[in-house]
């Protein structure tokens, strides 16, 4: 049985997680191999390396980011089985636990609002005309703990900027999925459903926001928000919805969930 590393975000050093000499020599080693080339990371080849069940399907032609930070990632274990989506209970361990009947493909997402290309548009169109980065970010959770995650997604303002949002577009909504009868937290009156985020339109289109849509080289696992979800590396994990559903360009500023149930702790810019 693992233990959870535990820590403020200012205090995470690789030094806690794995050695950082540890962790560099093993890349050496592997791109000597010839598993990396070419300015790619073959995250499939890290990931067999990283105990990662074989059921997870592994991602393609994932190249690694320079946005990444040098610190080594929690393990995958760590990843998967630690962390807060209300959708499937409001235990840490409740999401890998309650989230094994949730179907994340097909998927669909609503594109509406201040934008030219409108329409209902499926995963594959979203994703495929990307190629994929491997992005290490510091995650953290306004509950002070925090973890080193290995994401695999598509810069943000890359994916929007194909729907061409109009002059009036100033911020960006997402939401979440509601099916009850796959995500049984949504039964319970925890939170007002759906989910809902938003970000300024300056926001979303930094270059560091993230679009994700695996982890650890493999698909997103459905406690983690598959089949895709936000990455907002410098807010607090609340405010990087998961599992979307719907993506509006708005000119007000859109109500956010935590900021709807608790206006006095937690607001728009968190």
């Amino acid at each position: 049985e693992w233990t959870m590393l535990i820590r403020k975000p200012p205090d995470i050093r690789s030094s806690e997680i794995t050695p950082e000499s540890v962790y560099f020599s093993r890349r050496a080693l592997l791109q000597a191999a010839g598993f990396a080339g070419a300015g790619t990371l073959l995250s499939g080849a890290l990931a067999a390396d990283e105990g990662i069940p074989a059921k997870h399907r592994r991602l393609a032609g994932v190249r690694k980011s320079p946005f990444s930070t040098k610190d080594a990632p929690n393990t995958f274990e760590e990843v998967t089985g630690y962390n807060n989506f209300y959708e499937f209970g409001t235990g840490k361990e409740d999401p890998a636990a309650e989230s094994g009947r949730f179907r994340p493909k097909p998927w669909k997402v609503k594109i509406d609002g201040e934008a030219e290309v409108t329409g209902t548009v499926d995963y594959d169109s979203i994703v495929k005309p990307h190629t994929l980065e491997e992005r290490i970010y510091r995650f953290r959770c306004v509950e002070a703990w925090s973890m080193v995650v290995p994401w695999v997604g598509i810069p943000l303002r890359d994916v929007l900027t194909r729907y061409k949002p109009t002059s009036k577009a100033k911020y960006v909504a997402f939401e979440t999925v509601v099916r009850p009868e796959e995500m049984p937290g949504q039964k319970y009156p925890v939170l007002d459903w759906p989910y809902v985020e938003g970000l300024t339109m300056a926001e979303a289109m930094h270059p560091l926001t993230l679009l994700v849509v695996g982890v650890y080289g493999v698909e997103l696992p459905n406690q983690n928000g598959a089949p895709l979800r936000l990455m907002v590396p410098w807010k607090y994990g609340f405010k990087s919805i998961k599992s979307i559903v719907r993506i509006s360009f708005t000119e007000k500023q859109p109500p956010t969930t935590w900021n709807m149930s608790a206006p006095g702790e937690y607001g728009f810019y968190a």
